[in-house]
């Protein structure tokens, strides 16, 4: 692929393999996908067969999906949901609107509301999290990361939240103002410690193997509510992991 078009970046070519994965492997029977239609709404569909490959056809790699005589109009989508679903050319998970994409479905309810994932333990900490990963890219500059990376941007656009990889979207995705390291930030979304330790590891490799220009190192960090044990064990043999806590002040009073 990077032979066919030597004018695209490996992030380029990263997001192309990501969206491909998500296409072929991430996506699961049963799950509800929208689709733009190129003139304001999103067609509905119901994924209802497996990957298959068709290398007679123009777009080779295939899922069999039902499509919905509704869709959705772009402009009844709250802001985040408008914007989650903007990316031109990429898979985007919107799990996390759930709600919101049954509200305006009306009656269609996607499978994946609810999670079974094992790993997570704490339930309340895994809602708050993924609140918290929309506050750091819309707050990025703010924030003590924000002083020395930027969120990653492909032709512009900003690419680096739920980056796909080959093992799972990234969080977060960033590269220092002087291009020379690659940051990758997963949130604890309270999951088992050893779990999120191996997906950054996991995270990091692909990004050292994939993205990463010659000249480029990667450094990961985990951010997590409270102080946790078991990450800081892990993370002091591990040179180029930090943890970070985050702290939420809330205050009401009478003007």
């Amino acid at each position: 692929m990077a032979n066919e078009h030597p004018g695209k970046s490996k992030v380029a070519a990263g997001l192309s393999c990501g969206a491909l994965w998500t296409i072929a492997k991430g996506i699961q029977k049963g799950e509800i996908v929208l689709c733009p239609s190129g003139q304001g709404n999103y067609y509905i569909g119901e994924v209802i067969d497996n990957y298959s490959y068709k290398p007679s056809n123009i777009l080779p790699h295939r899922r069999q999906v039902k499509w919905h005589a509704n869709t959705i109009e772009r402009t009844s989508m709250s802001d985040a949901l408008r914007n989650s679903t903007g990316s031109i050319g990429t898979v985007s998970d919107i799990t996390k609107y759930a709600d919101e994409i049954e509200t305006l479905i009306g009656g269609i309810k996607p499978t994946t509301i609810i999670s079974t994932d094992i790993s997570v333990e704490n339930a309340s900490e895994f809602a708050l999290e993924k609140h918290l990963e929309d506050f750091l890219i819309k707050n990025w500059k703010q924030t003590e990361l924000g002083l020395n990376y930027d969120i990653y941007e492909e032709d512009g656009e900003l690419v680096g939240q739920q980056y796909p990889s080959d093992t799972g979207p990234i969080d977060i995705l960033a590269i220092s103002k002087d291009k020379k390291t690659i940051l990758v930030v997963e949130l604890k979304k309270g999951r088992v410690s050893d779990n999120v330790v191996g997906q950054i590891q996991r995270y990091m490799g692909y990004v050292l193997e994939e993205l990463a220009e010659e000249n480029q190192t990667v450094k990961g960090i985990i951010i997590a509510l409270e102080d946790d044990l078991r990450i800081k064990r892990a993370l002091s043999v591990t040179r180029n992991i930090e943890f970070y806590r985050y702290q939420i002040n809330f205050k009401l009073f009478k003007p």
